[in-house]
């Protein structure tokens, strides 16, 4: 693959490469089962800034590995990814309507429908990084390691486990004791995950292991803390989604705890350590320091 110089057009590229990939292994709405598969396109389709298969493809990338061949654990966390948006849009989490700019799973499709498209597209993620598309070009063990990094990441004591803890504090008042391993969990571990796997499939020693998984640290803190502020600051529109659900969902948040401004430094001085982790990659790490700058100041 022959990559773009500018930091937009390779963060489009990278997102045009991933959506490509993926048709490859959703499934074809030619059965019975289709209305289920249908939920599953209808979701993985509506877009996103797919920033998380972007940390996979990077940081391969950047380690010296194949991008090509890390294409299906891209895939996988996309589609981890987009499961947990519709099971959290689910009327028993947070109950949006808008997901994407579009109405969310369950409101098109159906509860049910949409409960069993999460389900499906968390078990599709691991048949698409474990699939023999590019055997030979990937070592046995760095696939297993890379798996085993989403599919702790996905579980109690990552991102589920940082949605519980959500709706077991939802309506009071909590304070950064609460608030940080909730978004280590919920936000943090997948992009967390992202890294390590970029990195583990790409056979990089663990020297830069350790500086990507401290870069996407302070990368998931900070992508938690705009969140914070644009559902304050933002609209429906720019966001795709409910802005103010989490003052109607009565939710603390960073925004909310500790107010904009001193959010906002948080969030300055987060990306700034970001970049710094990024030392031992060099020259090399010169788009992941845009991408961090880039989640600082976007607006939806």
């Amino acid at each position: 693959m022959t990559f773009k110089t500018d930091f937009k057009g390779r963060l489009d590229q990278y997102a045009g490469v991933v959506n490509e990939a993926m048709q490859q292994f959703l499934p074809k709405t030619d059965g019975l089962e289709h209305l289920v598969i249908e939920a599953m396109r209808y979701s993985i389709e509506a877009g996103g800034k797919r920033i998380r298969p972007v940390l996979v493809l990077e940081f391969c990338r950047v380690c010296g590995g194949d991008t090509e061949a890390a294409l299906p654990f891209a895939c996988a966390i996309e589609m981890v990814h987009t499961y947990s948006l519709i099971h959290d849009d689910l009327p028993c989490m947070d109950d949006d309507a808008l997901r994407r700019g579009r109405p969310s799973c369950h409101v098109k499709f159906g509860e049910a429908t949409a409960l069993l498209a999460g389900d499906a597209l968390l078990s599709l993620a691991f048949e698409a990084a474990l699939c023999n598309n590019y055997r030979g070009r990937l070592r046995p063990g760095d696939v297993i390691l890379a798996a085993h990094e989403l599919a702790a990441a996905s579980g109690a004591k990552g991102m589920v486990g940082g949605q519980q803890i959500d709706l077991e504090y939802e309506g009071k008042p909590v304070g950064l004791e609460v608030l940080e391993p909730m978004h280590r969990g919920k936000t943090g571990a997948m992009i967390r995950a992202a890294a390590k796997m970029g990195c583990i499939v790409a056979g990089a020693p663990q020297l830069l292991i350790d500086a990507g998984d401290a870069y996407a640290q302070k990368l998931g803190l900070a992508f938690q803390i705009r969140d914070d502020i644009l559902d304050l600051t933002s609209t429906d529109e720019a966001l795709g989604k409910p802005a103010g659900s989490d003052l109607v969902n009565h939710k603390s948040t960073y925004a909310t705890l500790l107010g904009l401004e001193e959010s906002g430094r948080m969030l300055g001085e987060l990306t700034r350590q970001a970049e710094e982790c990024l030392r031992p990659f060099g020259e090399e790490g010169h788009f992941l320091r845009e991408l961090a700058r880039y989640l600082a100041a976007r607006a939806g």
